[in-house]
C-alpha cells in the first residue's frame, strides 16, 4: 500500500513538471508587440546605470603642487622617512605614526608604501587651484589610474601633502 502511494505521488510530480517545464511556440500569425513607442517618456533613472563622467580639461600643469606629490613618489620608492615627512603635513603624519603605533610597526616609508603603489614612471599632476593656504590637484598615475583630486596645506611657508581627497572616502 505504502509503495502505491509513494508511486502515486512520484507519478504527480513527475507530471506536474512535465507541464510546467513543457514549452509552447508561438504561433507565426501572431504580431510582433515588441514595437517601441517613440511618443513614450525615457526610462527612470533606477542609479544602476553606468555613467562616466566627463574628463574635464588640464587648466595647468600643476607648477607649485607637483613638485611635492614628485617628491612623496620618491621618498617612497626610495624608503626615506625624513624625505617623506618633508612634503607631508603634520596632521598626515601624527595619523600615519598613530595607525603604526597601534599596529605596533616601525619604518615610516616603508609602512606608507604599503598603501601606495610606487609607480614605474612619475605620477602627473594637474589643475592645482590655490586658495590661500588650502589647495587642490589632481593626481594621476601609480594606484590612481583616472584623475584624482587630493588637498594640500601650506605649512610654514612650503606646499604639504595631506593625503585627503574630496572624492576618496
Amino acid at each position: 500500500m505504502q509503495f502505491k502511494n509513494l508511486y502515486l505521488i512520484l507519478a504527480v510530480a513527475l507530471l506536474t513538471t512535465l507541464v510546467g517545464c513543457g514549452g509552447s511556440e508561438t504561433p507565426a500569425n501572431v504580431a510582433n508587440t515588441n514595437t517601441t513607442n517613440t511618443n513614450a517618456a525615457p526610462p527612470a533613472n533606477t542609479g544602476l546605470e553606468t555613467t562616466k563622467k566627463p574628463e574635464v580639461a588640464t587648466t595647468n600643469n600643476a607648477p607649485t603642487l607637483s613638485p611635492v606629490v614628485q617628491t612623496y613618489y620618491e621618498a617612497l620608492k626610495k624608503k626615506d622617512d625624513g624625505l617623506l615627512k618633508s612634503v607631508m603635513s603634520q596632521a598626515f603624519i601624527k595619523s600615519v605614526e598613530d595607525d603604526m603605533k597601534a599596529e605596533e610597526r616601525t619604518g615610516f616609508a616603508a609602512y606608507m608604501a604599503e598603501f601606495d603603489t610606487i609607480p614605474e614612471k612619475p605620477v602627473e599632476v594637474r589643475n592645482e587651484n590655490i586658495s590661500g593656504n588650502n589647495a587642490v590637484a589632481e593626481i594621476k598615475g601609480g594606484t590612481y589610474v583616472n584623475w584624482t583630486p587630493f588637498a594640500f596645506v601650506n605649512e610654514g611657508g612650503k606646499w604639504k601633502f595631506t593625503g585627503g581627497s574630496p572624492v576618496l572616502k
